[in-house]
């Protein structure tokens, strides 16, 4: 083994014998033209180190986000920064939703930070609501961590709710985490960029892994008007901790809005016809607002699947779900069509020798 631990998340296709992975939830179309062409432009340049400041990847970001330069500070990944975060404020108490992505908790844990777990609820399609409030305010974190679209439920979290949230925290002071990396794969998400300046407490952290197909290339960026905490984060770091090709796609990424679009219209089409099909097999579907789906299921499925070549995100690690909750991304529709029919073949299986 290569790790002491298990690894937590999808995307594990290199043990032999997957064709279809629908356990990680990167954009369906694949990375765009102009990301492979900048790195392959990139390549005679290895001999190089990269630019540590990242400099014209932060003045792509900042046109793209309108910020500025000194609200961005790029890293290896989402993970990357998430592990910055925590080790440059080592908190002693947070609140994190239940169930959400599981890196908040791995990050808290390595800095002996305790978690107080914000259950939400399947009959309220696992929203996040006003009761939130209290909850807050009788637990006190020094740090809350939030994700819009969530992860694994595909709910987002209103933008009149964050304020509150941020409103709620002012009074003892402390910070807000969220995670927007999905957002871009959504159609009515709404960044909180436009609360940053009259929030230094508030830090979003973005990623160009999902929205952008770049996961093998480990690129992320946090935004924060905290300065001060972005140079603690940065100090947590090692040097060129941003590969010069990670750079060169990132900047090339930026301008590829167009795919991006004809990406949400493909998610769109496909997560309805999936919801479709899942409901037709008796499943229960959370009503995804971004590009994957959870959904509860036969216990096994997940096991089942990989024996046809198929992986998907088995939930049982996610706090407040157990193993006959699975997440599935939103693929193109023949590969939608193979999975549905796999799951509808295992179900057949299955009550055979029931």
């Amino acid at each position: 083994m290569l790790y002491q631990t298990e690894n937590q998340h999808g995307g594990d296709v290199y043990g032999g014998g997957i064709t279809l992975d629908f356990s990680a939830n990167t954009n369906p179309l694949g990375t765009p033209p102009g990301v492979l062409e900048a790195v392959r432009r990139g390549l005679p340049q290895l001999h190089r180190y990269p630019d540590p400041y990242c400099r014209l990847l932060v003045q792509a970001i900042t046109a793209h986000e309108q910020v500025p330069a000194s609200y961005v500070l790029c890293g290896n990944g989402a993970a990357d920064l998430i592990y910055a975060y925590c080790a440059a404020l080592r908190p002693r108490t947070s609140v994190e939703l239940a169930p959400t992505f599981v890196e908040y908790g791995l990050g808290l844990a390595q800095v002996g930070c305790r978690v107080a777990p914000y259950f939400l609820h399947q009959a309220e399609n696992f929203d996040l609501d006003e009761d939130f409030l209290p909850f807050l305010e009788e637990k006190k974190p020094e740090v809350v961590f939030l994700c819009t679209p969530n992860n694994p439920t595909g709910r987002l979290l209103p933008l009149p709710l964050l304020e509150q949230i941020l409103q709620v925290c002012a009074a003892w002071g402390a910070r807000v985490f969220l995670d927007e990396c999905f957002l871009d794969l959504t159609e009515s998400g709404v960044s909180a960029r436009s609360l940053l300046a009259a929030h230094p407490e508030l830090l979003i952290l973005k990623a160009f892994t999902k929205s952008y197909g770049m996961a093998g290339i480990r690129l992320g960026y946090c935004l924060c008007a905290d300065s001060a905490l972005l140079h603690r984060m940065a100090a947590t770091s090692p040097p060129w901790n941003v590969s010069s090709l990670a750079q060169s796609a990132g900047v090339a990424a930026l301008a590829e809005q167009d795919f991006l679009q004809r990406t949400l219209a493909l998610v769109r089409k496909e997560r309805r016809w999936l919801t479709d099909n899942l409901m037709a097999l008796g499943f229960w579907v959370c009503p995804s607002q971004a590009n994957y789906l959870l959904f509860r299921g036969p216990r096994g499925l997940r096991e089942g699947l990989l024996r046809r070549g198929i992986a998907i995100r088995g939930c049982g690690n996610y706090s407040g779900l157990d193993d006959g909750w699975y997440r599935i991304a939103v693929r193109p529709h023949e590969e939608n069509e193979a999975l549905i029919t796999a799951i509808r073949q295992f179900c057949e299986e299955k009550s055979l020798w029931q």
